[in-house]
């Protein structure tokens, strides 16, 4: 999604569904936690807004953006929940460093989703500098862990619509 004058935080409230009797993990990579802690709080309000009891929400943290793979199936396989939102910051350097970083946690995630058939959403941030990244961690921009929990909560609504 393309955030330039957009705030991923402005939505439509009324058009989304309940989350009241979903169970979400969240994990979080501390690497850039000042970015990362902010994601995953605005994360967590907005399901809690929508009807999430706290218990039925599970917030693990892994050391990196690399990490949410694993750690996304480590809640899926030890946690009774319904989806997984992976909350990240990658931010481009002076090496490629940044480029396998992306790429392996792009192609793990969608593998996940896949491969378990629940929703693992996307919430990594991949920015040029840490100003574009304060600014979509509850900046000008909002907060892409809003835009997380909203895809969540939705991908768990087609998903059950479906059934």
């Amino acid at each position: 999604m393309v955030t330039k004058k957009k705030n991923l935080s402005v939505y439509n409230v009324d058009s989304i569904p309940s989350a009241a009797k979903m169970k979400f993990g969240i994990v979080v990579a501390e690497w850039n936690e000042e970015i990362t802690g902010a994601l995953m709080d605005g994360a967590y309000k907005t399901l809690i807004k929508h009807g999430t009891k706290p218990e039925n929400i599970t917030i693990k943290k892994v050391p990196g953006t690399f990490e949410l793979t694993l750690g996304a199936k480590f809640i899926a396989d030890y946690t009774e929940i319904d989806a997984v939102i992976c909350l990240g910051c990658v931010i481009q350097g002076e090496t490629r460093h940044f480029d396998f970083i992306c790429q392996g946690v792009t192609q793990g995630i969608t593998e996940l989703n896949i491969n378990y058939g629940i929703p693992f959403i996307f919430g990594v941030l991949t920015t040029n500098s840490m100003l574009q990244a304060k600014e979509r961690a509850g900046g000008k921009h909002g907060n892409k862990g809003d835009e997380a929990a909203i895809t969540a909560i939705k991908m768990l609504a087609l998903k059950n619509e479906l059934k």
